[in-house]
């Protein structure tokens, strides 16, 4: 006993003595070479080995390490053409080549049941359509380049945590990691408004350099609402709860001085949400809310009645003062609403021109001003930012066709279908607190993606696909849980 142990200790000390040998002679060639060379990047070679070694042994605090990271990530441009978001997308990059080499070494981690799950098809089924689209798109390089963030989204925030979240213990420690960093990031916020006095026409300088502006910001704000709210559900301890309290103080606070209306307006259907979960409604109000949006569509098309909603070009601007820009908003004179009427124009009828494949991933911008209607018009319609069209949804059509968005609504039913069964169907708390505040969570992601399309952001994309992931692991982890009469057969 005592020589197996002396054993396996030489054996470890061996092992370590060749690792630091290893990592020692490479780093001595590869700063010689970037020293020859004069090609300084390859400097960051060992350092990148390194970093992917320590990944490996400690897999799960990396990918702790990267969701609390999200909240913090700082957009950084090489070029005017390249950019990444620091320190969160090589982290994501990261993470997902460890997993990947994870599930390569052992296949077994990723059971039958998560290949053949609905959500899992159905995603697979909207990226092979994204390759469709890609194959005729317009800017094929600007469209791989989609594909490729995409991938490693899918890599970080699904594959990985399909692998890891197995047990309870894991998804509430990966929750918690999300959830500190986000109220974290709220708190240095106020902090940094609080000498403006909270003034709207103050927030964007407040929150540079962590977020674009604050409709990022209130976006990631209104997902910890829910999140916090299970952990309140969960919490075992009167100093728990007393600290996810003022979390809730400090996010909601943060929320209220965001000024962002879009989050507002998704809180609300959170809400909603929640009481239409527990009635067993959901699904049946996102088959009803699709075929209103339809029927709104038809009319609007009937003898052109969209143009009762053109803006005066000379009234429609920007207001500093958040009650003129409430009062703008609903008078429908505010640049950034009226903005919006430009381009949801422009894009209703670049579907027509191409509604079978779409334009492209990520080319609306190359295209869009040719179809814009002079009517419709705003100060701001030159788009320096490069922005899109302020709807994921019709930005999926435009450049993906009438079927990416079909596909895409039909991963989105599936999921909110998803939340709404699991809920009912388990009698595990915790996995029917997970079922309900995740369908929220969708519902308020949805919301916020009808007036944006921060699904292609860093900061909601990642809990986009972590919420597809938490509900493949409630379903596979609670199978054998008693089930009741509601079918998960769509």
């Amino acid at each position: 006993m005592i020589l197996r142990k002396h054993t396996k200790v030489t054996n470890e000390i061996k092992y370590n003595r060749n690792l630091f040998s290893f990592f020692c002679l490479l780093f001595a060639c590869t700063e010689a070479l970037a020293l020859y060379t004069q090609t300084f990047l390859i400097a960051i070679i060992p350092f990148f080995v390194l970093a992917c070694y320590a990944a490996w042994q400690y897999r799960f605090a990396a990918f702790l390490i990267l969701l609390f990271s999200i909240s913090f990530s700082i957009e950084y441009q090489f070029s005017s053409s390249l950019g990444t978001d620091i320190p969160d997308e090589p982290l994501m990059l990261l993470v997902s080549f460890i997993f990947l080499a994870y599930w390569l070494y052992q296949p077994s981690v990723f059971s039958k049941k998560m290949w053949q799950h609905p959500i899992l098809l159905l995603l697979l089924l909207c990226i092979g359509w994204s390759v469709i689209a890609t194959l005729f798109s317009s800017h094929t390089l600007i469209s791989f380049k989609y594909l490729l963030a995409k991938s490693w989204y899918i890599g970080a925030f699904l594959m990985a945590p399909l692998i890891l979240f197995k047990n309870e213990k894991n998804i509430r420690r990966a929750t918690a990691s999300l959830t500190v960093g986000i109220v974290a990031a709220a708190f240095i916020a106020l902090a940094r408004h609080y000498p403006y006095q909270f003034r709207f026409a103050y927030i964007n300088d407040a929150l540079q350099p962590f977020f674009r502006n604050h409709v990022n910001y209130a976006a990631l704000l209104v997902c910890a609402a829910p999140l916090l709210l299970g952990c309140f559900q969960l919490s075992k301890t009167k100093k728990q709860k007393s600290l996810i309290c003022i979390g809730f103080v400090i996010v909601f606070a943060a929320l209220f001085f965001s000024y962002s209306r879009g989050a507002w307006l998704a809180l609300l259907f959170g809400v909603i949400s929640y009481g239409l979960i527990k009635k067993k409604l959901l699904f049946a109000a996102y088959i009803t809310a699709i075929l209103i949006v339809l029927a709104s569509v038809f009319w609007l098309r009937q003898n052109d009645h969209y143009l009762k909603f053109s803006n005066d070009f000379k009234t429609t601007i920007f207001h500093k003062n958040f009650s003129e820009h409430l009062i703008a908003t609903y008078k429908l004179k505010d640049v950034s609403t009226a903005e919006r009427f430009f381009r949801w124009v422009a894009g209703a009828r670049m579907i027509k021109d191409n509604a079978a494949v779409g334009f492209g991933p990520g080319t609306f911008y190359y295209h869009y001003k040719s179809y814009g209607l002079p009517a419709f018009k705003t100060w701001v319609s030159d788009n320096e930012d490069h922005s899109t069209v302020h709807n994921y949804f019709l930005l999926t059509a435009i450049e993906q066709g009438i079927p990416g968005l079909i596909f895409l609504l039909l991963l989105f039913g599936c999921l909110l279908y998803y939340a709404q069964y699991l809920y009912h169907r388990t009698n595990i708390l915790f996995y029917k607190t997970t079922s309900i505040i995740t369908g929220i969570l969708v519902v308020m992601i949805l919301t916020l993606n009808l007036l944006s399309d921060l699904i292609e952001t860093d900061k909601i994309g990642s809990i986009f696909f972590l919420s597809m992931a938490v509900l493949m692991a409630t379903d596979i982890n609670t199978q054998k849980q008693p089930t009741s009469d509601f079918s998960p057969h769509m």
